[in-house]
């Protein structure tokens, strides 16, 4: 059996005095932060059973902080890994007790997303969301500010105007880089396609936008199909991506702007285990996000590209915000931040 850290192994993992570790375990005297958090380190390093009471000495006298993060698709690895995310940024402040409120979205109507905005902002102070931009909607984000509760629009803009801030990357030059990649890597010139989540995603607005803004200006050679609607689903998307290479079984490529992904990456597989690429070598295809899905296509080369959001540092970038309008009230006029989007291609992984 493994010995137990004792209080001397803690104060030698510290690099403080045994009496040091005393005043901070049972909080007598005052202790430095940064000499107290060393300490709370050290005891998680070397698995001191009193960690747990470290850490609540050490956090005792810091403003509490209930934050709110609305989510879409809870099944989905993209918002697991985005809700892991934001827990852990409010996990690592060391100026504040904070808690994580996440919750995800029963649907995409708006009334629900309403609803669920409504509901959480009852119990958090401030909330970071993903939504549809709807009159509805901003209702309710205007509701929450009247009661002194920001929220901020991620992904996606919502509530322009009215919400604090949008944080994502940006999506035009999503748009514009899907459509450069598929111009680059298509076979020949031809057809190409793109997916929507809705028309009342911003975001997806926005990548549609940049997306045919970029074969206008660029590669005319292309012709744009009239845009498909997928509701983010994988079924609809997999029906549609059938759909789309029988009528056009020569097209040039496709994006896939929102969710549903999963769909056009079973419905290629199947096409190409079925010979249908022989000559072509099927369609060049950009999607989002890095998942197990996207990740396994890339590196069978089913799709081309991946263009994907840097979750933890949106989520470092987000908490940041929303600690600093919590104690310092709003800014003057809603705002913006644009992270760099990550791009990744079969080699790269």
């Amino acid at each position: 059996m493994a010995r137990r850290p004792t209080i001397a192994d803690l104060a030698a993992q510290a690099g403080v005095s045994v009496a040091t570790v005393d005043r901070v375990l049972n909080g007598r005297h005052r202790v430095r932060e940064e000499t107290a958090r060393r300490v709370y380190e050290a005891a998680g390093a070397i698995g001191y059973h009193a960690a747990a009471l470290i850490h609540q000495r050490i956090t005792a006298d810091l403003p509490r902080m209930e934050l709110g993060f609305l989510l879409q698709k809870e099944t989905q690895p993209f918002y697991q890994a985005f809700a892991h995310a934001v827990e852990d940024a409010v996990a690592a402040r060391n100026d504040i007790r904070g808690r994580a409120h996440v919750e995800f979205a029963r649907g995409q109507a708006p009334n629900d997303m309403a609803e669920a905005l409504s509901a959480l902002g009852a119990r958090t102070q401030a909330i970071g969301a993903v939504c549809l931009d709807h009159h509805v909607v901003t209702r309710a984000v205007e509701a929450l500010k009247n009661e002194g509760k920001p929220v901020f629009s991620l992904l996606s803009d919502f509530a322009q105007g009215v919400r604090e801030s949008y944080l994502g990357i940006n999506n035009m030059k999503v748009g514009r880089t899907a459509a450069w990649m598929i111009a680059r890597t298509a076979r020949r010139p031809g057809k190409v396609a793109i997916f929507v989540g809705g028309h009342r995603w911003h975001g997806h607005e926005l990548r549609e936008t940049g997306f045919r803004s970029y074969f206008r200006e660029y590669a005319p050679q292309f012709e744009v199909l009239d845009t498909l609607v997928n509701l983010d689903t994988r079924q609809l998307t997999y029906e549609a991506t059938l759909n789309l290479i029988d009528r056009y079984p020569d097209i040039a490529g496709f994006y896939v702007a929102g969710g549903g992904m999963e769909g056009a990456i079973k419905a290629l597989r199947e096409e190409i285990e079925e010979g249908r690429f022989p000559d072509t070598g099927g369609p060049a295809v950009v999607v989002n996000e890095l998942t197990p899905d996207s990740t396994t296509a890339l590196q069978d080369q089913v799709v081309t590209a991946v263009i994907a959001t840097p979750l933890r540092e949106l989520a470092a970038a987000l908490v940041e915000l929303m600690i600093n309008t919590v104690r310092s009230g709003p800014a003057e006029a809603p705002g913006q931040l644009f992270l760099p989007l990550g791009l990744h291609v079969p080699e790269s992984l």
